[in-house]
């Protein structure tokens, strides 16, 4: 499983622990995110992220 780390705020996604908070189920891999994800933190779309 890896982490991605959001570019603007810093804010990680664990595909190991997913986004329970809102709905992202464990293990579930960034690239499986719903288009519209955005980070939790400040709202930027999944192509602001980079692999850790």
């Amino acid at each position: 499983m890896k982490k991605y780390v959001c570019d603007i705020c810093g804010w990680t996604y664990d595909e190991a622990v997913g986004d329970p908070d809102n709905g992202i189920a464990p293990g579930t891999k960034f690239e499986d995110l719903p288009d519209d994800f955005v980070c939790p933190l400040c709202g930027v779309g999944k192509d602001n992220f980079s692999e850790e």
